[in-house]
């Protein structure tokens, strides 16, 4: 393993107004000295957008401007800017810059690149959700193949003409790519040919993809098979926060499999911890027996080694939102919960095995269940109120 220093480094973090990458994002700037993070997201109506605009504001105030400009065009205090429109495209920013754009579009990574040369890359931006991939493929090609395709190709040419090029280039990967894997808990040695979703066929072919750009180009790169991410701040499509939306409302929230089921949560500061240190270790460059490079690629799962049954997560869940405030004493749940079957695209049960993430980088998540929905629920009522 090629240890990566992240001081005084130019970290560019797609999908950066999402859950992981604004937490990513905002921890890199308060540990490490003179560090730049470039984020990019399109910003897009997936789910409420003024959530995407509140992580940015965490993020900016993570962010102390530097006055000094150095050779890459960064300057003082932060910004957005569009560079689809080419306005403000050159002008840099002190340790957090923002740019409104999509990765699909190849021109605009181009420009990203060429303007601020990451040393590493971590690739955050996809269009998340089993569900939705049902009814709107379009939007997973474009978005998990073509746009990381984009950026496999600028990383590829970030090495041109002798340049140093990216140092690691670290992306997003899924635990859905298990599908309906019937060996718990999932290793990563695992078969993972059967994806039962086109969100989950599209990270397994981003994971294909990295291999065949590591092999042909020596680009050391690490993917990361994320476990049902939760937390404050986290994502309205998700199961703990969609349930508190509708508990709050009034309305029925539905437990698929009739209750059946097991998820490994994994609390968002676990996530990030595991994101923060896989990027200090890249895989080491070396060449095989017939002179070719072998390819500098790993996968690790980030999960919290343990699977919980919904039905007690629902269960501790309820009790947080009613501590919190967010739901009145005596709330009626049995009212307001309905077992319904199985969702297409769904599995029963998700169970990371993370002895290599442990072997390798001496980490392994530990946030507990009440720890991580306790800190949600505080967050939930904080943020909407009443």
């Amino acid at each position: 393993m090629q240890k990566v220093g992240l001081e005084n480094k130019v970290v560019l973090i797609t999908g950066a107004a999402g859950f992981i990458g604004a937490n990513l994002a905002a921890r890199l700037l308060r540990s490490f000295a003179g560090i730049r993070v470039v984020g990019v997201d399109n910003m897009n109506d997936y789910y409420d957008v003024s959530l995407k605009e509140y992580r940015l504001a965490q993020v900016r105030a993570a962010a102390e401007p530097v006055r000094d400009p150095d050779s890459r065009g960064f300057s003082r205090g932060d910004g957005i800017f569009d560079i689809t429109s080419g306005a403000d495209a050159e002008t840099g920013v002190g340790r957090f810059c923002f740019i409104k754009a999509d990765i699909s579009d190849k021109a605009v990574v181009s420009v990203l690149f060429q303007i601020y040369r990451p040393d590493i890359v971590v690739n955050l931006a996809a269009q998340a959700g089993v569900r939705y991939s049902i009814t709107n493929p379009d939007a997973y090609i474009e978005s998990n193949l073509i746009g990381f395709y984009n950026i496999l190709e600028a990383c590829r040419h970030s090495y041109d003409e002798g340049a140093r090029g990216v140092e690691h280039l670290v992306y997003a990967s899924s635990s859905s790519v298990y599908g309906s894997n019937d060996r718990v808990p999932y290793s990563t040695g695992d078969k993972v040919d059967s994806p039962v979703s086109l969100y989950a066929a599209t990270k397994k072919s981003d994971e294909l993809m990295a291999h065949a750009y590591a092999k042909l180009y020596n680009i050391p790169s690490t993917g990361l098979r994320f476990f049902t991410v939760y937390g404050p701040a986290g994502r309205p499509d998700m199961a703990y926060f969609g349930f508190t939306d509708k508990l709050r409302a009034g309305g029925k929230i539905r437990i698929f499999n009739y209750g059946d089921c097991r998820r490994d949560f994994t609390y968002i500061d676990d996530i990030v911890e595991g994101v923060v240190r896989v990027m200090q270790g890249a895989p080491e460059r070396h060449v095989g027996e017939d002179g070719l490079p072998l390819p500098p690629y790993a996968v690790y799962n980030i999960g919290n080694s343990r699977s919980e049954n919904l039905l007690e997560f629902v269960d501790v869940l309820q009790q947080e939102l009613v501590r919190a405030g967010v739901l009145p004493e005596g709330y009626d749940f049995g009212a307001h919960t309905e077992l319904v079957p199985m969702q297409p695209g769904d599995v029963a049960v998700t169970y990371a095995d993370t002895s290599a993430l442990w072997e390798d980088f001496g980490f392994r998540p530990s946030t507990g269940l009440r720890a991580g929905l306790r800190a949600f629920a505080e967050w939930y009522k904080g943020y909407y109120g009443n």
